[in-house]
């Protein structure tokens, strides 16, 4: 069994290299530019939010999805992200009081963590009925 393994990872390294690559370089092409996330729920199940994790030109970007399924308050998305830089948690609020979905965008720049959650409130702030906070992005995980 284990001649046969060493066989076929032999094979495989070769057809790689025969096709003009590395086995290093082949195995770094692989790993993602974009981490999907979501979707998160309200407690009540009437606020939804998803997106994904991106990298931009300095850093990671967060784009998201908010949909509010009811037109009584309104829904919120809160990002939160540990930043490289000073080891501080940042936060980052989204509101959609419009029955439907809306998107948001936030340059977080280098950060060790993100994680998410969906509220529902009113115009002015998130007053309750959250989920919890999910992790959406950890570096090098």
């Amino acid at each position: 069994m284990r001649t046969g393994l060493r066989v076929l990872l032999g094979l495989t390294t070769a057809a790689a290299l025969a096709l003009g690559g590395s086995a290093p370089a082949l195995a770094s092409t692989a790993a993602p530019t974009v981490w999907k996330w979501g979707p998160l729920h309200s407690t009540d199940g009437l606020a939804a939010a998803w997106g994904k994790v991106a990298v931009g030109q300095s850093g990671l970007v967060v784009y998201g999805t908010l949909e509010d399924t009811r037109g009584s308050g309104c829904a919120w998305a809160q990002i939160r992200y540990l930043s490289s830089q000073n080891g501080r948690w940042h936060t980052a609020s989204y509101y959609n009081c419009v029955p439907g979905p809306g998107t948001f965008r936030k340059d977080v720049g280098g950060v060790l963590q993100i994680k998410a959650r969906t509220c529902r409130g009113t115009s002015a702030r998130p007053t309750g009925r959250c989920s919890r906070w999910k992790t959406v992005y950890t570096q090098g995980g």
